[in-house]
């Protein structure tokens, strides 16, 4: 059985998915809230929890050490699923302090790893690594001495090793320290499950063979990114499923709160948080793992979206629930706290972003590349072959028919029509086609028209209109949305009469796009107005040039005229022109092959996007505000490349995608607009008026034509519904 993409968690893959549950179950018996209320009610922390010995029998503490260092060499991939799982829990403890120390250990090239790890991974000892401001060293003949203060070092209080920032020459690198050599003092943590301590050390000597070669500042930062990010990951999930399912059982005014949008979008919101804080969280975790150039970069974004998206999540849990999520005895805070001592271990939001916005102004960029299974290279070859003919032909008009007649162009349809191809094959498809330079046709809404036909539609509609569509020779409207049915289609009010022959439709449609240019149009309209509001609806497909179709073009807030609405006056329509069977349009209109199509992107090309942005900022002295809010923008970027990522991966597994595209959806719908407002913004008085071959120019009309990103195709409302109904599974209004 295929699972819903909303379950699956950091990790993708099955085996991931596997150790997800396998700890969740673990953690669901074993870290019991009796033993949480225990734990919190207690006067002094212990060093171990009841259940430590346990989580010890996990095999979960070497997850990211490599097998030659005694590890089980998975990854800090799979250790964030780990993480994840047991985040759900808030549990007390040192695992988290302890395995962020091991990665960082293995990652390094010293003996010290060789001397420390065995007890950090049978659980024996203990340890935490201090992310604050470096200690003053000393050289001395042999070795060093090392002076400082950290304070909430996480763990710190019953570590038994001790991972310290140090200034030696002009970098900073992490030595290894006993904390029997230095002042180790319990400060009072938000966290009241898991504390913190300061650490201080008086010209404590160590020798070169305990400092931590191979890692710099960046690196270490970055393993912390991924290994706290993960537990927050885990945070974040519990706030989610909590505050959704509250929503769904407590009932005020007469319903569960659930039903008022006010809840059901902050819900929906704090599903989107999630989403975006998974990827980011994987990807950081996959570079790192890979060894990727731009692993640092990676982490460095997570660490700007993720622990504050943790923070917020919590905060809206706590709203959700009301007077109740502010009790002491109600769990919310623990989650709160927890999330505000892992995004305050990390250092300022400030910080975090703007080292995010100097790698991209210094022209670091990480592209979402997809790891494609191996089957992918034996398809490639195939394709290839066929492609490259096609690519061949210089006559643009050919080309296109050759495009069109082979099933490149919509490939997800079944043959002739497309290729019948799954996921994986329409990935390499579309790889292929932009390697080979060839340029496609642009369907628009024809897309959606050929998914219909093809899908509901009879042979002669398929022979007819679906094989010139995929030649680019028609050109589509779609006849959906009315003055009084906008987001809501099922409230039409366009009917339909039954005459010999065929149907007289009278009505009125609105925002139809390029219905001025259109040859045919998906029309649907009211053909049984006895029936219930979904049912009694006809699918059809409409000649433009039937007598009775009246366009008159709706000039817009750009000044140019997209948009339409046009008027139907006793349009005749034959009968061979239905889709699918009469009073059954609901259903093909929402049931069209469109669901199995891949898309790699789920960004607005058409308008502002990241390279734009990029543009904009390359030779710019911004400003402090200017570059904070860049690096904001560059972080959401790459979020809302790896949704993309994640969702086409997803696909590949089998899994249910159509909430997470949403997701994807309503990011990229406001993304563009984001970008589009920074650039007019930072332009000032120059972003008031359009200077030809200027950034103003471009920038203004971006700015203008983006506010209709996050209205049509369902605005930001009803995706926020849509989300909140079928991901979290809140009730509907």
């Amino acid at each position: 059985m295929a699972r819903n993409s909303y379950e699956l968690g950091v990790g993708l893959s099955e085996e991931h998915a596997a150790l997800a549950d396998s700890v969740r179950s673990f953690a669901e018996r074993t870290v019991t809230a009796e033993r949480i209320r225990t734990a919190v009610e207690a006067e002094t922390e212990a060093k171990f929890p009841e259940f430590w010995p346990a989580l010890v029998g996990q095999d979960l503490l070497g997850l990211a050490v490599a097998e030659q260092q005694g590890g089980l060499g998975a990854g800090l991939l799979t250790l964030a699923v780990a993480l994840e799982a047991l985040g759900r829990t808030a549990a007390p403890g040192p695992f988290l302090p302890t395995v962020l120390a091991s990665a960082v250990l293995s990652a390094a090239d010293s003996k010290a790893g060789i001397e420390v790890l065995p007890g950090l991974l049978d659980g024996s000892r203990t340890a935490a690594v201090a992310l604050g401001e470096p200690f003053h060293v000393e050289p001395e003949p042999g070795g060093y001495r090392l002076t400082g203060v950290a304070d909430a070092v996480l763990g710190g209080e019953h570590a038994d090793v001790l991972l310290l920032p140090a200034a030696i020459g002009d970098e900073t690198r992490w030595v290894v320290v006993d904390s029997a050599d230095v002042a180790v003092a319990a400060q009072d943590s938000i966290d009241v499950l898991r504390g913190s301590a300061r650490v201080q050390a008086g010209g404590v000597r160590f020798d070169a063979g305990r400092v931590l070669d191979g890692l710099d500042e960046r690196r270490v930062r970055s393993i912390a990114a991924v290994v706290l990010g993960a537990e927050a990951v885990g945070v974040m999930s519990w706030c989610v499923s909590t505050a959704s399912e509250y929503a769904k059982t407590r009932v005020q005014f007469g319903r569960p709160i659930g039903q008022f949008q006010g809840v059901k979008h902050k819900c929906a919101h704090m599903g989107i948080a999630l989403e975006k804080a998974r990827a980011v969280v994987w990807d950081a975790a996959s570079a790192l793992d890979s060894g990727d150039d731009t692993a640092d970069f990676a982490a460095d974004v997570a660490a700007v979206i993720v622990p504050d998206a943790a923070v917020r999540v919590a905060q809206d849990c706590i709203q959700v629930h009301g007077g109740i999520g502010f009790t002491w005895e109600h769990d919310a805070h623990l989650y709160y706290r927890r999330a505000l001592s892992l995004r305050g271990v990390l250092g300022t939001r400030e910080d975090r972003t703007n080292r995010v916005a100097e790698q991209a102004l210094a022209g670091v960029t990480r592209a979402s590349v997809l790891e494609l299974p191996d089957a992918a290279e034996e398809i490639r070859v195939g394709l290839r072959a066929e492609l490259a003919p096609i690519a061949a032909i210089d006559d643009e008009d050919d080309q296109l028919v050759a495009l069109g007649d082979g099933g490149w162009v919509q490939p997800h349809l079944p043959a002739p029509y497309g290729r019948g191809a799954g996921p994986l094959e329409q990935i390499v498809i579309a790889q292929e086609i932009k390697a080979a330079g060839i340029a496609m046709p642009q369907l628009l809404m024809g897309g959606w028209a050929v998914s219909a036909v093809v899908g509901h539609g009879s042979e002669q509609q398929k022979r007819d209109l679906v094989v010139p569509t995929l030649r680019g020779d028609l050109v589509w409207c779609q006849l959906f949305s009315e003055p009084g049915a906008g987001s809501d289609l099922a409230s039409l009010r366009t009917e339909a009469e039954k005459v010999d022959g065929g149907w007289k439709v009278t009505g009125q449609k609105i925002w139809t796009t390029v219905a001025q240019f259109a040859d045919w149009a998906m029309l649907i309209a009211r053909t049984d107005p006895s029936r219930p509001k979904h049912e009694g609806i006809t699918y059809f497909v409409l000649d433009m040039s039937t007598p009775g179709v009246t366009v008159r073009p709706l000039r817009e807030m750009t000044g140019s005229a997209l948009f339409n609405e046009v008027f139907l006056d006793g349009v005749f329509i034959p009968d061979e022109n239905v889709v699918g069977e009469v009073n059954d349009g609901w259903h093909v209109a929402r049931t069209t092959l469109a669901g199995e199509r891949v898309a790699l992107s789920q960004k607005m090309e058409a308008y502002a996007s990241d390279a734009d942005l990029l543009q904009f900022a390359s030779g710019r002295e911004l400003g402090p505000v200017g570059k904070y809010h860049f690096g904001e923008l560059i972080a959401e970027s790459q979020a809302v490349d790896l949704i993309g990522s994640r969702i086409v991966l997803k696909q590949l597994s089998g899994a249910d995608v159509s909430t997470t595209s949403s997701v994807g959806k309503l990011l990229g719908m406001g993304l563009g607009q984001s970008i589009s407002e920074f650039v007019v913004a930072e332009l000032g008085a120059a972003g008031a008026v359009a200077v030809p071959g200027q950034p103003s120019d471009k920038a203004m009309e971006q700015l203008i034509a983006g506010r209709a990103t996050t209205i049509y195709g369902g605005t930001t409302e009803v995706q926020l519904n849509v989300i909140g109904e079928r991901m979290l599974g809140l009730p509907r209004d």
